[in-house]
């Protein structure tokens, strides 16, 4: 290929990263959002049903699905580039039919065996929402297939516009519905099946959404000259299957230890504190509601990750490791600069968050501090995110998954040490999910040091992010606390005291870590310029 050639397939492929990094990140800023109006409407209980149910959902869905974009866009696209285009096609009539029969095969499992996995999440009234949701395992199966068909020839619009359609469908259908069930009187649990439709619903729409979109494609293929002969449906589908199933037990293991965690935390709570069961699923929908707000601050890491995979991987593979390490410790950086104070900001600000999007502070005043540890956490599951990007680009992919599966393990076992002390109670598996990153982002670290030909700077990554995030927390705790003393009482100190209290707090603390940004001269045009247009933020900000 000429360098003309090969300078446009790489704009290619960083404008298609761009895209789904961009995605990924709206999809979970949207999800995260959703979820407050539906806690809300939910309370504690309907919300401890409501994720009891979709980690159900959630694991079905790693088993079966999982790793079949990636397998398929591979092949289609390896398949392409060689001139095979015959082949191209049979990857996707086979994964087609090939992962329709699992999809099925997954839908009525989780149909027929309802009752049995709400038994095994200790909440048998989630039975209802399992079933909702069991046709949803068969349509991500169809939507699977034909993301991989359509990033095969590096066109992420389809899959960015079925990811949006998902979560845009969860939030509209799921809140419509659980509003018109909880008018009409239902109990929570109902209430809960009810919401879950909108996963359903979302999944089901985005597959007309992809097949017209993916009808140019198909239209584009018509000129393709075949030559080829394609192999035999068996080995083309054992292929897929070969490339696909690391993938799937990578995400699978990841799915079966949040599985196992949330059944550990319930059986822990009834069976050894001695707990109502009521009273349990109260407390682990305040668990649920914290969680909610700890997955928000690594959304906005998701682009970066994604972006400097394919700029480290391609400076490595020229042995360019200046290059390399500098791209490393901008990421790095950019990572500190945001999970920082997003990280400090929860823990320091837990109460009046709580307040302010829940309207409480969940079950006997649990939610603050669950809230406090995931804030912590929030910083090194950001740290873990970028360091796992960066070993997938130097070729370390396999060290990085053993830390997350060792670290699942571990975190398993601590949730029911943990849980199991009375005077820690729930607030147990928040500490085990802290633990469980901090060793895994170490782990990261350590090997980054060890096998990288230049070793990122790591206090020059970390010292002045630091200081100015200790700066603002600081500045945030007094100025919430002299807010909460002298203006609160005289706002009746209800939920819109809070609200009004802890959006003063929040600028305060933003220009003040804005303005210790600027002045320490932290961020640099090179650390901007690995991230998604890059160029337009560089010169928004005026960084020469």
């Amino acid at each position: 290929m000429n360098l003309a050639g090969q300078a446009a397939k790489k704009q290619s492929y960083f404008k298609g990263a761009a895209i789904l990094a961009a995605t990924v990140a709206l999809t979970k800023i949207i999800g995260a959002i959703y979820k407050i109006p539906l806690y809300n409407l939910l309370g504690d209980d309907g919300t401890g049903h409501f994720n009891k149910a979709y980690e159900v959902y959630n694991l079905m869905l790693a088993i079966s699905t999982a790793g079949v974009p990636v397998a398929l866009s591979r092949l289609i696209s390896a398949a392409r580039a060689s001139g095979r285009y015959a082949q191209a096609r049979r990857y996707y009539s086979v994964g087609m039919l090939v992962f329709s029969i699992i999809g099925v095969l997954g839908s009525i499992a989780m149909f027929v065996w309802a009752g049995n996995l709400a038994g095994f999440m200790k909440d048998a009234e989630i039975s209802l929402a399992i079933k909702i949701l069991s046709p949803a395992v068969l349509f991500a199966a169809l939507v699977s297939v034909l993301r991989g068909y359509s990033q095969g020839h590096n066109d992420m619009v389809p899959t960015s516009l079925s990811q949006i359609m998902e979560v845009v469908c969860k939030m509209v259908f799921g809140l419509a519905v659980a509003w018109f069930l909880a008018s009409r009187g239902e109990n929570l649990a109902t209430i809960a099946a009810g919401a879950i439709v909108g996963v359903t619903a979302g999944m089901g729409l985005a597959i007309p959404v992809m097949a017209i979109y993916n009808r140019r494609i198909k239209r584009a293929d018509a000129t393709d000259i075949i030559v080829d002969s394609p192999a035999s449906v068996g080995s083309t589908s054992w292929e897929i299957i070969k490339v696909s199933l690391p993938i799937a037990i990578g995400a699978a293991a990841s799915q079966f230890i949040t599985f196992f965690d949330s059944r550990i935390i319930s059986d822990t709570l009834e069976s050894v504190l001695g707990m109502e069961h009521d009273a349990a699923i109260s407390l682990y929908g305040v668990y649920s509601k914290a969680l909610a707000l700890f997955n928000l601050p690594s959304a906005f890491i998701t682009p970066v990750a994604v972006s400097v995979v394919p700029i480290i991987a391609a400076a490595l593979a020229a042995k360019k490791y200046g290059e390399a390490k500098k791209t490393m410790e901008s990421s790095m950086k950019l990572t500190n600069l945001f999970a920082m104070p997003a990280a400090v900001g929860l823990a320091v600000l837990s109460r009046p968050i709580f307040i302010a999007l829940y309207g409480g502070t969940g079950y006997e005043g649990y939610g603050p501090a669950i809230l406090t540890v995931f804030g912590a956490a929030s910083f090194f599951v950001c740290e873990y995110i970028i360091t796992n990007a960066i070993l997938q680009a130097s070729g370390h992919e396999k060290i990085s998954a053993l830390s997350l599966i060792v670290g699942g393990l571990i975190k398993l076992v601590l949730s029911w040490q943990l849980v199991s002390i009375p005077e820690l109670n729930i607030i147990g598996a928040p500490i085990a999910t802290l633990a469980c990153y901090i060793l895994i982002s170490a782990a990261n670290i350590i090997v980054m040091q060890l096998k990288l030909p230049e070793k990122p700077d790591l206090i020059k990554i970390v010292f002045r992010p630091f200081v100015c995030t200790a700066v603002m927390g600081a500045g945030a705790f007094a100025v919430y606390g002299l807010l909460d003393k002298l203006l609160l009482p005289h706002l009746g100190g209800g939920r819109l005291g809070v609200i009004l209290c802890l959006g003063i707090t929040i600028i305060v603390a933003v220009v003040v870590y804005a303005a210790l940004v600027l002045a320490l001269k932290v961020v640099t045009r090179e650390d901007v310029l690995i991230l998604p247009k890059g160029e337009k933020i560089a010169k928004l900000l005026r960084l020469k």
